[in-house]
Order: structure tokens, then sequence, then C-alpha cells
């Protein structure tokens, strides 16, 4: 029975993969498999596992790389890896859930439910999910202690870093710290009466049919899932130790599959799951009492890129990292897992497969960098056609702007890469932005272009 159920599991999981890859452009494809696999040499993380949400559905979903050196198993997409502190969004939507129902409130003072709790009085739930409670960070080190290889209980951290004196007044400062969300998971189970995986099980994972989601602060993946690696100074890969259990709780106890998370952030497009109420309390910057934004909402980070907003968050525990973009209003969202700890892998894939889905959504940005780059030749040459610029343009391009554009460029030689970086408004026009690489230097092109195609600025800079 147990064959047949991971068998149907596979299939299931196989039809999923297939009808994702199915609907995703072959060139938008190609572009992606090669850009996840050139980072991962470049980083040198073992192996990647991405979704890919487009217009609120999941495009596309694979892996790539070895998930397990030794045995040489290669990473599929319905393997899951650890989330690490993506975690604590889940944490934050079962305290909006709970806040939804009237048990308890956003802006309740900890002594409620946790009085024995260092300034209690003075402490809120609120202040707890967005980082400006001044309880100070359990985990701040990028490696794992000796004291964290033993087993330890939510209540002991809670008890340990919950009642030492504040690192900061409540809401003047903004400070990363998995101690608030510990402290934040033992309210849960305070008020819901139930372990907090299992609250998160039943409210959140299961409505949303994420199947593959597990409880990884209990013990390893597993020899079917992949192997946790670490490197020491860019060495050989190492096996990372796993963190005792207890230690991860409500600030990173997760592990799925980037499709699963998927299935989250496309609840977080749609506002299927929580109250309206609720996503725009998850999702509106927290300010500090002095008026200055944290860029940080409840569980997630707030950011404009590229004149997008973004809602993300990273994850990192022994041996993984992790990504989740969000943009709400373009309805796309990119998850990237890597098998590896303190690496920049899993947020490099993501920027660079967003650069290539959005580049198939916005009208004329293949056709721009074609131009651009053309400009560029011509400006080597000393050359420029004055039809595709404004007159304002045209009066920045005096004979003596040309030369120095020559004689400043020509020695460089063709670029090695020129690449769009970046995409606004300004002044009712669009601006575009690009880096210019050569071997020994880089170039930062701004350009502004007006509705009827012409441009108003092509200004280069150097950046190093």
């Amino acid at each position: 029975m147990r064959r047949i159920l991971c068998v149907s599991l596979f299939v299931f999981l196989s039809v999923l993969r297939l009808s994702a890859e199915d609907s995703i452009p072959a060139a938008m494809k190609g572009e992606i498999d090669k850009a996840v696999r050139d980072l991962l040499a470049k980083t040198g993380a073992p192996s990647a596992s991405i979704a890919v949400v487009m217009d609120g559905k999941l495009l596309y979903a694979q892996a790539y790389g070895i998930a397990r050196v030794a045995e040489k198993l290669k990473a599929t997409p319905d393997m899951p890896y650890s989330i690490g502190s993506i975690s604590k969004q889940f944490t934050a939507a079962a305290i909006l859930l709970l806040a939804q129902e009237g048990k308890l409130s956003l802006d309740d003072k900890l002594e409620r439910w946790l009085p024995e709790l260092t300034r209690a009085k003075d402490v809120s739930i609120r202040e707890l999910l967005a980082m400006t409670s001044g309880y100070q960070d359990f985990w701040p080190q990028d490696y794992v202690m000796p004291m964290m290889l033993k087993p330890i209980t939510p209540e002991e951290i809670v008890k340990r870093w919950g009642t030492i004196p504040l690192d900061f007044e409540p809401g003047t400062k903004w400070q990363y710290s998995n101690t608030n969300y510990v402290i934040a998971g033992a309210i849960v189970e305070k008020v819901a009466g139930d372990p907090v995986f299992s609250f998160v099980q039943k409210r959140i994972l299961e409505p949303l049919q994420m199947k593959s989601a597990i409880n990884s602060d209990t013990g390893p993946l597993g020899p079917d899932g992949p192997q946790r690696y670490l490197r020491y100074a860019g060495g050989p890969l190492r096996i990372a130790p796993k963190e005792g259990a207890g230690w991860m709780f409500a600030a990173g106890e997760l592990a799925m599959t980037p499709s699963d998370l998927a299935k989250w952030d496309i609840s977080l497009i749609e506002q299927s799951l929580l109250q309206p109420e609720s996503y725009r309390e998850m999702e509106t910057e927290v300010r500090l009492a002095s008026g200055v934004g944290s860029s940080y909402g409840l569980g997630v980070h707030l950011s404009l890129t590229n004149a997008r907003r973004q809602v993300s968050h990273g994850g990192e525990v022994s041996g993984f990292t992790a990504t989740n973009d969000v943009y709400p209003d373009e309805r796309v969202a990119v998850a990237v897992f890597t098998n590896m700890d303190a690496t920049g892998a899993s947020s490099e894939i993501a920027s660079r497969v967003e650069d290539i889905v959005f580049a198939q959504n916005e009208p004329g940005r293949t056709a721009a960098l074609a131009q651009m780059k053309s400009i560029f030749s011509s400006l080597q040459r000393g050359k420029l056609d004055r039809a595709l610029f404004t007159d304002n343009a045209n009066a920045y391009f005096t004979r003596e702007a040309i030369a120095d554009f020559a004689a400043a460029l020509r020695p460089l030689g063709a670029p090695k890469a020129f690449a769009q970086t970046a995409q606004g408004l300004r002044g009712g026009m669009t601006m575009r932005r690009y880096d210019i690489k050569f071997a020994r230097k880089t170039l930062r092109l701004t350009t502004f272009i007006l509705p009827d195609g012409k441009i108003e600025q092509y200004q280069i800079a150097t950046t190093d």
C-alpha cells in the first residue's frame, strides 16, 4: 500500500512538473536553465531547486546539480529543502489568523500571554513580528555553535533570551532576532492550545495543499533528500552539522519543495487565505518611534525593486539557504533553495531569474537593449545617429562630447556583458539602467525614453 501511495505521489508530482514546463516559453526556459547552472558553477553551491510563478500561476519548477555528492544523487523538484527564516511568514500568518478570530490582538502587550518576559508590559506582539522589540537574537552567527548541537526546548530559549535586558527600547530600532519568533510561536501555542507546527499545518499548509511541507526541526531530511553542506573559505564541500532539535521552532522549522512555497506565494498574490486587513498588516512597513521606515512588515522584507513592490524573505539554517521574492502587483514570484549555507547563491539565482521573467513581460525591453548596444558601438567609433534623440539629447551630444565618448570608450573594445539592471518611471519617461562590463572596468548607462521612442538621455559613468 505504501509503495502504491509513493508511486501515485511521484506520478502526481511529475504531471505537475510537466504541466508547468509545458506552459513556459522555450526561450525563457533555456535562459533560466543556463542562468541557474552558471550561478551554481560560480558560487560552488552543489544544487538549486526553483519555482517560478507568473500571472499568479506556477510557470516552472526545476532542480539542478547534485543533492547528495557522495551518493551522486541528482536534485529533483520534488525534494524538500529547509527554508529557514522564510518560515517566519507562516508564524506571522498564524498570529494574524488568531487575531482575525479575536483571540489576541497585534497590539497586545506580552504581559497578557508571557508576563515573565523582560519589559512584558512594554513590548507588543506587533513589535515581535516586526523585529523592533529589543529582544536579543539567540543565533546571529552564520555557523552552528557547540551549544546548538544539543537539543533544547522553546521554553528554554524564551527563558534564556527573553528574560535578559533588552538591546534597545521597544520600537526605537530594528534588529533581526530569531528570539522574537520563538516568543511569537510560544504565544501561538498558548492561545491556540496546539503545537505551532500543528496549527500552521491545519490552518495554512493543508488549505493550500502544501503537501511536501514538514517540520525539519525534529531531525534530518532523510537519505532521499538533499544533504546539507558548507565550505570553509571556499574550500571543498563539507557536510554541515544539523542543529539540535528545538532550536529552529517557529523561527525556521519548515522544509518543503519550491513548488509548495509557490502555493503560499500565490495565496499572497490572490489574498486567498487571510482577510484583506491581515495582508495589509503583514505587508505594511513598520516605522520606528523616530518615524524612520524599517523596510520590514510582519515576517517579510518590503522594498521597491526596479520600481516594483517586492515582498520577500531569505532563509538560512545549517547547510541550506533560500530566497523567496513575491511581486504581488505583477503577480510574479520566484523561490530558490540551495543546499549550502553562508552563500548568496539563492539570492543571485532569484535575481537573475526575475530579470529573465520580467524581460518577457516588459514591452520593448529586448529591442531597447539592442538599440542601446548599437548606440554604444557607434559612440566608440565617434558616430551618433541624431534622428534617434530628442532636441535636448542632441544638445547634450556636442562634438566635444562625442569625441570624449569615443576617446574613453574605443580602447575598451567589445563589452563582455551588456545587461539591463533597473527600470522605472522618471518625468513621464521610461528609465532604464544598464551595466556594461569589460575585463577591468564596469560602466553604468542610464537612459530615458519618451513614449514616442525618442531618447532623451544616454549618459555613461564609471562604477569602478
